[in-house]
Formats: C-alpha cells, structure tokens, sequence
C-alpha cells in the first residue's frame, strides 16, 4: 500500500490530543471523513470514500464504515469535541469572549441549535444540538442544557463571555440563566415589548420613535408585564437601512453594544459555510437528529482545523499564497482550506495543532475597495442630541 495521505496524519495527530475516545478506530475514520470532506469539498460519503487507502477494495465497504461511525449511539460529540475546542483556545489571554446562539432549518424538518465563537469575521461551534422540528424558534427548555455545557467548556478560561442572541431567543428565563452563569449578554428584543424605566410608565419598544442614525440609552429599566430584572437598553434606527436595532443588556448601554450585538452575524455566516459557501450539507441524504448531530461533528472539528491553519498561514505571512486578493479577501475558513488543497498537491508540511489567537485581527477581510467602504460606514449617528 502507498504510503498514508500527510493530511489524514496530521488530522491523527489533532484528535489524538486528548483520551476520551472510546476506539482508536473511531479516531482513525473520523480523520477519514475530515480528510475526505475537505479535498471533496462536500457532504457525500462516496465522494469521501475515494480519498480512503484501506484494505476494502469497493467503495460501497467504507461508506458503510462511515455510517456505522454516524449511527454509532455510543460516540457523543460533545466530551469528544469539547478538548479539541479548548486545546484551540490555549494561550487565549484576551479578557472577552463573545458566544452567539442561533439556530439553522435543514429541509423544512430539522433545527440545528448551535452555540459558536465569534471569531475574526466568522464563528467556530462550540457545542450544538439537532431537533426534529418544523420551525427555527426553539424553547428555552430545548437548549437549556446547551448553554451549560458551553459553560463548562469556557469556565477554565476565566474570560468575560459576552452572549448575544436574536429576537428569537429574547426569554426572560434565559436572561434569567445567564445572570446565574456569570454571563453578561445583549438579546435583540422584539418591538412589542414593554420596558419601564424608573419613577415612569410602561411603553412598548415600537412607540420609540428614532429617525434614521439616530439612537436612544435607557438605563435600570425592566421588561415585560413581570417587570424583569435591573437592565440596559440600546435602541437605535441604521442610516443605511433604516432598521431598528433594538438590544437588552445587563450592563449600561452604548455605541459599542451595538457593535458588540453585530458579531451575533458571525454565526450566520458559519451556517453558510455548513451549507452553500462551503460544505453543502443539505446535500446529504441523513434524515435523522441524532446523525446529523454526529455528521455536525465531522463540520465542526474540520470548520476549527481550517481556521486553525488560515490563522496561522495568515500570521505567518503566506497569505497571499492562496487568497488572490491584495487585501484579505476570503475567510480564514478558506484560507486554511486553499492552504491545505495546496499542501496536499505538493506534499508540504502542514500545521498538526489547534491554535486560535485571541490577538485583533491582523488583515481585516476586504473582498472590494467598495464593498469594504460600504461595510465602514458607521451604523449610527455617533453625535445625537437626546430625546427628551
């Protein structure tokens, strides 16, 4: 047999870093299946299989191999993943870490509930869930115990973790359970929520009325009818296009809340990514929760590998090597994936560990000239007079 792929080495070696594994050989087919999706550039075990050396002489053998590996009850993701994830953060010394919950449809029947990092303009998962469920709102008691285990993983780190969320996950008894974590958060809440400020009475959010640019601070206020909790609300209207933005805190609130609650949009380009600017996971034939979970798992621990290398490729200088942009035009996700397509092709070493940097982005992503002015443009007015 020729010699083994230098890509399914190295990925060995990555998962190897840790002892919760329960079979070699579920380390050795996972590694497989990483390899496979990344010179394939999709969800298909087949097209996964050609990239295998085994002994198996038929293709149909270790498509069934990696089946056996996604139905398997006994692999749990997450005490799997979860070392994988922290050994990426080792040496993170900055104080803050932003988390964003959001969820993503998988052909109209199954809701992918993940909660990821915010990183350099994109999102690495942390832990997630699939439910068999016809609709993107999922209950608190459905994912309650997801933000536990992110706590878990994030405890050792000693960071603030800063937890942003949609309008749909706007749930006092949420806010309630971030409070007991120790997490500070800003939720977008929907505009029929009533807020009250101290000594006034209560107004329902839409009644607010802001021009374009123009914002409002309302601090110790409480919401809904319960008049929950001593809170922060950020409310403002963008110049571009005339939205309204309008975000809870449990911290006083300020320009920089709106720009905190933003990097809640990473994670919605980390679900493009899974789907069609990346991997095509709704190109897959799985229809089951507890597969897809584990099949999420093969995205995830490769989403971390390839941004892991992008970040290193790009600290090393190389970047321009495989992004065709004068300045960073593509995410460190396909930075890393280019790198390693372009290492495979010519037999080059590539980097065997995890290793995110909490340092700010060296080369923001500017895909165009026009485009990355269009993205400067600042949301709001930063100098309004204040509404009486």
């Amino acid at each position: 047999m020729e010699s083994t792929p230098l890509l399914y080495q190295t990925l060995v070696q990555v998962l190897g870093c840790h002892q919760n594994w329960l079979d070699i050989r579920h380390v050795k087919t996972l590694a497989w299946m990483i390899h496979g999706l990344i010179l394939s550039g999709k969800i298909s075990l087949g097209d996964w299989a050609v990239y295998v050396q085994s002994r198996a002489q038929y293709a149909q053998s270790v498509v069934r191999r990696f089946r056996r590996f996604l139905d398997n009850d006994r692999i749990e993701v997450h005490p799997l993943y979860g070392p994988l994830f922290a050994q990426a953060l080792q040496g993170w010394d900055r104080k803050t870490i932003n988390i964003a919950l959001d969820t993503s449809m998988l052909w109209n029947t199954y809701c992918l509930v993940r909660i990821s990092l915010s990183y350099r303009g994109r999102a690495v998962p942390i832990v997630w869930q699939v439910f068999e469920h016809g609709s993107a709102t999922i209950a608190y008691q459905d994912y309650q115990a997801l933000l536990d285990q992110a706590a878990q993983l994030l405890f050792p780190f000693h960071c603030k973790v800063i937890f942003l969320a949609d309008r749909g996950f706007a749930d006092t008894t949420l806010m309630d359970h971030l409070i007991e974590l120790d997490w500070r958060f800003r939720i977008r809440i929907k505009e029929n929520f009533y807020v009250y400020r101290p000594g006034k009475r209560g107004r329902q959010v839409k009644n607010i009325r802001l021009a374009a640019g123009h914002t409002q601070f309302w601090h110790h206020v409480a919401i809904t009818h319960e008049r929950f909790g001593n809170l922060h609300l950020a409310v403002g209207r963008t110049l571009q296009s005339k939205e309204r933005w309008v975000v809870i805190s449990d911290e006083p609130t300020s320009f920089e809340t709106f720009d905190e609650y933003g990097l809640r949009f990473d994670i919605e380009e980390n679900f493009l990514d899974d789907k069609s600017n990346g991997f095509q996971l709704e190109s897959s034939q799985i229809r089951s929760a507890k597969t897809l979970e584990r099949l999420c798992f093969v995205l995830a621990v490769a989403t971390l590998y390839l941004i892991a290398q992008g970040t290193h490729i790009v600290h090393q200088g190389k970047r321009r090597f495989v992004d065709a942009h004068w300045f960073r035009g593509s995410s460190y996700l396909k930075i890393g994936w280019a790198w390693v397509k372009r290492a495979v092709s010519r037999g080059e070493n590539l980097q065997p560990s995890l290793v995110l940097s909490a340092e700010p982005d060296p080369e923001p992503a500017k895909a165009s000239r026009k485009q990355h002015q269009k993205r400067s443009q600042p949301r709001f007015l930063l100098d309004v007079p204040k509404a009486a």
